[in-house]
């Protein structure tokens, strides 16, 4: 009986572990599903706050700075929405400061290109090609096309520079503006260093129209001056002449030496208005020459006799140092008045009593004439502009000066092909020297 009870049990027992198992499995399943679902919740906050920090983070990239992150309930949430909104801040005022600086460098442009378009000279910058790259309203004025239109054209579509000259060269050298042939243009050019090493070139171009008008007219003026001027000074001359070849009758001592003096002063004078009236007869270098075979030594010592009273009176004395004859071309009566030109300064400004130089020789090329004094010579500071027209360092030592003589025999020599210069040391000397062109293919040297 104890034995059906055993088996009886141990049936029963089977089916209660079954059951057990069974309850375990379903609160396992439970378990796991409560599990699941929240941790699905928390994964769909985090996914949802990633999504806002990716909108966030890409409204930032494309400019909006007004976007801010809001916390969540999240582990370590806290910490990265302070630092990405602390990150939008710091880019909001950097913005704010470019956008200042921005403003400020705009205001900047603005003034700098009001102050170049009130300029009266235009301005163009120019690639390595010659192609515009940037013009000033007066250039697109006087070209006659807007400015916009002239980025990337060529400057020689719109003007014409002077025969031979480069761009890179110009300094105050006449140009023809194509749409403006009535008006007078001069170009000065300079090269424009900027950090990408490119070759460029800012071209200044001025209008001088109305001052070649004014200059025009002063010169006729002048011109017309001198002219009437010279008819009475020669008719003078013609008398004195007259009065001392005893025309009129006979005259006493005292009175040719006063007629004599009265001749050398109308001379002076006369020459003066002549050379006022060739330097207004002298436009842009052109002067007409009618050139021959000159023989110098003979040729310079006709001056000589010429110029030799006036140099007696400050007890001056005229060297020719030359022991052979050599042959020039050239403008008989202009290089006669360049060489008058340089012994009258020689004289003017050279110490009493000190000898005048006069030398002729060769160097490559060029036949030479050198006049030397020694006197009062010529500072640095002047030195540079004695060839300029109307300078004159005659005011400096009291004397009577025009500043044309130097002017006008700098441009005979020019004509003729040459050059004239000068040295000199303050207190010491003075020397100018005339080059000229040498006569090719013929023998330059003659015996005396």
């Amino acid at each position: 009986m104890l034995l059906e009870v055993l088996e009886h049990f141990l049936g029963d027992s089977s089916t209660f572990f079954i059951h057990i198992l069974n309850i375990l499995v379903l609160i396992t399943l439970v378990a796991l599903f409560v599990f699941a679902r929240k941790a699905g919740k928390n994964w769909t906050r985090i996914n949802d706050y990633l999504g806002t920090i990716t909108k966030t983070v890409n409204s930032v990239r494309y400019g909006d700075l007004t976007k801010k992150i809001e916390k969540m309930d999240l582990p370590n949430s806290e910490q990265l929405a302070e630092s990405i909104n602390r990150m939008i801040e710091t880019l909001s005022d950097r913005e704010k400061m470019i956008i200042e600086y921005q403003n400020e460098l705009h205001r900047q442009n603005k003034l700098l290109e009001a102050v170049i378009n009130t300029l009266s000279d235009g301005l163009i910058i120019l690639d390595e090609n010659h192609r515009i790259l940037r013009a000033t309203s007066k250039i697109s004025e006087w070209f006659g096309v807007d400015g916009r239109k002239l980025v990337g054209e060529l400057l020689d579509e719109y003007m014409q520079l002077p025969q031979r000259c480069h761009i890179e060269a110009l300094n105050d050298e006449e140009v023809e503006v194509n749409s403006s042939k009535a008006l007078n243009f001069v170009a000065s050019s300079m090269e424009l260093k900027m950090e990408d090493k490119k070759k460029r070139f800012i071209l200044i171009l001025k209008n001088i129209t109305n001052q070649r008008e004014l200059e025009t007219l002063k010169e006729d003026f002048v011109a017309t001056l001198t002219h009437d001027l010279k008819v009475p000074i020669i008719a003078e001359t013609n008398m004195l002449e007259l009065f001392l070849n005893k025309n009129f009758g006979p005259i006493s001592e005292k009175q040719e030496i006063a007629l004599k003096n009265m001749q050398a002063s109308n001379k002076e004078l006369l020459d003066l208005v002549q050379i006022v009236l060739e330097t207004y007869k002298v436009r842009d270098g052109n002067i007409r020459l009618y050139k021959e075979d000159v023989m110098l030594k003979r040729f310079i010592e006709e001056i000589i006799e010429e110029m030799e009273p006036i140099a007696i009176k400050t007890n001056n004395f005229i060297k020719f140092l030359t022991d052979r004859d050599i042959r020039v071309y050239a403008d008989r009566i202009q290089l006669r008045r360049v060489i008058k030109n340089l012994i009258q300064n020689a004289i003017s400004y050279g110490e009493p009593n000190s000898p005048i130089e006069i030398k002729i020789g060769e160097v490559p090329k060029f036949i030479v004439i050198k006049v030397k004094d020694y006197g009062a010579g010529i500072s640095k500071t002047d030195i540079d502009k004695i060839f300029n027209r109307y300078y004159s360092a005659a005011k400096k030592f009291r004397k009577i000066g025009t500043g044309l003589g130097l002017y006008l025999a700098q441009q005979i020599i020019k004509c003729h092909g040459g050059e004239l210069t000068v040295e000199s040391e303050e207190g010491k000397y003075t020397e100018f020297t005339i080059k000229l062109p040498a006569v090719m293919n013929i023998n330059l040297h003659y015996g005396e």
